[in-house]
């Protein structure tokens, strides 16, 4: 087969959605381009004939994970769960987003939703305290992926007698709140911040 023949095939969408699903089979510590190409019935040289690297991939992956992150008028912990929720998605969702918001790839679209909220309580600093708010969501599930991960291999003590992810949604909530709670000063916009 020649890379000419290989990518008419597939097109860019298709790689990206044969890539997510393998995400979600292995999880990213083993999605490769080799394994994304065998997948396809291509050589992994077809496949840069739609990405020219698994970083720009990637990056592609993550926009489409968060690309489900309502833009609405939502209030900034709904906005945080949302842009949690679309990371829970797709096995080390959270994990492959991170990896590519640290590198400055893709768009910024949780970003984005984050800053629209705070703008809509009033914050003065909406920008920075998304990218604060941001890091938070990131690292926490991360944390409840791998926590989630772990369980299912047996990896974490206690059994099967003990959630992993117990209390996590709460711990959740209240890490955003506080960031997000001095944005507005009077009584009644600590109320949209819920």
């Amino acid at each position: 087969m020649s890379p000419d023949h290989n990518s008419t095939r597939h097109d860019r969408d298709g790689v990206a959605r044969a890539a997510l699903a393998l995400l979600d089979e292995v999880g990213l510590a083993d999605l490769s381009m080799r394994r994304i190409a065998s997948r396809l019935d291509v050589q992994p040289s077809a496949l840069y004939w739609h990405f020219t690297s698994k970083q720009e991939l990637l990056a592609d992956l993550a926009d489409r994970i968060t690309s489900t992150i309502p833009r609405d008028d939502a209030d900034v912990l709904t906005t945080a769960r949302s842009i949690r929720d679309a990371l829970f998605t797709y096995r080390d969702g959270a994990e492959l987003v991170l990896s590519t918001y640290a590198l400055q790839l893709g768009s910024s679209q949780a970003q984005t939703a984050l800053e629209d909220s705070l703008h809509r309580v009033g914050a003065e600093d909406a920008p920075e305290r998304a990218v604060a708010l941001l890091h938070f969501i990131l690292g926490h599930a991360t944390l409840v992926q791998q926590r989630m991960h772990a369980d299912s291999h047996g990896a974490l003590p206690g059994g099967d007698a003990v959630d992993v992810t117990a209390g996590l949604d709460r711990i959740f909530d209240l890490g955003v709140t506080a960031l997000a709670r001095d944005t507005v000063d009077d009584e009644a916009g600590d109320r949209r911040l819920r």
